[in-house]
């Protein structure tokens, strides 16, 4: 930029302006108050969400950038919690030095694609979680989605905790406010508090869906028993389909839990009590999902019950109709064989009174029939 294009860039901006977009344009990783207008403006995306330090339970004010907020944090005796949204690997790469992230952790972090579990990298402990949210439908159809997932990452360290989110469910953005305004004390507690917070969000989701989920089954169940039956095989296979997506995402993070809830001097205890009222409120999720599936397996199987009895039902139909119409197939096969001597050959009554006989035998069996509930 030559000298005359620099000054009619900065004539008639403040100066703090001019500084903010300086730092923007030499770090990528600032989050100020206008960043989301001028990545607009820009074209560009960023996945810090927030960034804050955090000291003896009050967030500092200012903002930082992820690397200044790890020094103010360990100068003042604090810790971080860092924010991301669907990270690229360049962005991931950049903060794992900052922060001393192993590259495997690092690499799941981006992918998004594993299981609930709990690991350690050196003096950080590496959480993910599965995320759920139930999706709004207007009637439930062999091809609805049900429980929408995603994937929650949570780096914990002494200094610092990071969350790593994909997808639209468990929004941190509720829990950081709740922490800050209403749980100050519980913040004090350092980066295992906001560990607690984020898992007692995605549990607390949990429920939210399944009770959501139980009312499509409710739905479901009565179409199943209905006399109109409404809810055909496809729906319960497709409602089926969905709650395994969610027990996916509920069951094996009962391991984690229980991992955390039994370590002594890594998490504080204060801190682990409420570690294991999270771990009740999963253990009562995990059990919803499991007579769910119950429940809908015996759905399942009553409405194969049925189609099988609605086709015995057909075939019996059709096995009655076609024994009826065997009368007069036998009677048209017998007079059909042009023998010059039958009965009734030479009667001038004789046709109609055929069919008379043939009426009267017919009227017979269709009685039968349907006393028997064939027809």
């Amino acid at each position: 930029m030559t000298e005359r294009e620099t000054g009619a860039w900065t004539r008639g901006r403040p100066l703090g302006k001019l500084w903010a977009d300086r730092m923007r344009a030499i770090n990528p990783f600032v989050n100020n108050g206008d960043h989301a207008d001028h990545a607009a403006r820009r074209g560009s995306h960023t996945a810090v969400v927030d960034c804050g330090v955090y000291v003896s339970g009050t967030r500092l004010p200012g903002e930082f950038t992820p690397d200044q907020a790890l020094i103010e944090a360990s100068r003042r005796d604090g810790f971080v919690w860092l924010g991301l949204h669907q990270p690229s690997e360049h962005e991931m790469a950049a903060i794992a030095r900052t922060y001393g992230l192993h590259e495997l952790a690092v690499e799941d972090a981006v992918k998004a694609e594993q299981r609930p579990k709990l690991e350690q990298f050196g003096a950080v402990h590496f959480l993910v979680l599965r995320t759920a949210r139930y999706v709004p439908h207007q009637e439930l159809t062999e091809s609805s989605q049900v429980v929408e997932t995603g994937q929650m990452m949570v780096f914990i360290g002494d200094r610092f905790v990071i969350t790593v989110r994909h997808g639209d469910a468990s929004e941190m953005a509720p829990v950081r406010a709740d922490l800050e305004t209403q749980r100050a004390a519980l913040l004090e507690q350092g980066p295992w508090a906001v560990a607690y917070a984020v898992t007692d969000r995605v549990v607390d989701n949990y429920l939210e869906v399944a009770d959501q989920v139980e009312a499509d089954l409710d739905i479901i169940e009565e179409g199943v028993f209905s006399r109109e039956r409404t809810a055909p095989i496809q729906q319960i296979y497709q409602l089926k389909r969905e709650l395994v997506e969610f027990r996916r995402a509920v069951v094996p993070l009962q391991r984690p839990l229980s991992a955390i809830t039994a370590s002594h001097g890594v998490v504080p205890k204060e801190i682990r009590r409420y570690f294991r009222d999270v771990q009740d409120h999963l253990t009562r999720t995990v059990e919803q999902v499991s007579s769910y599936d119950d429940l809908l397996n015996s759905i399942l199987q009553a409405r194969l019950a049925q189609v099988t009895v609605d086709q015995n039902n057909d075939m019996r139909k059709i096995a009655a109709w076609a024994g009826i119409a065997t009368v007069w197939t036998a009677f048209a096969g017998i007079y059909g064989m042009n023998f010059e001597y039958m009965p009734e050959l030479g009667w001038k009554y004789g046709y109609p009174g055929l069919v008379a006989i043939l009426s009267v035998i017919t009227v017979l069996l269709y009685r039968a029939f349907r006393r028997n509930g064939w027809l």
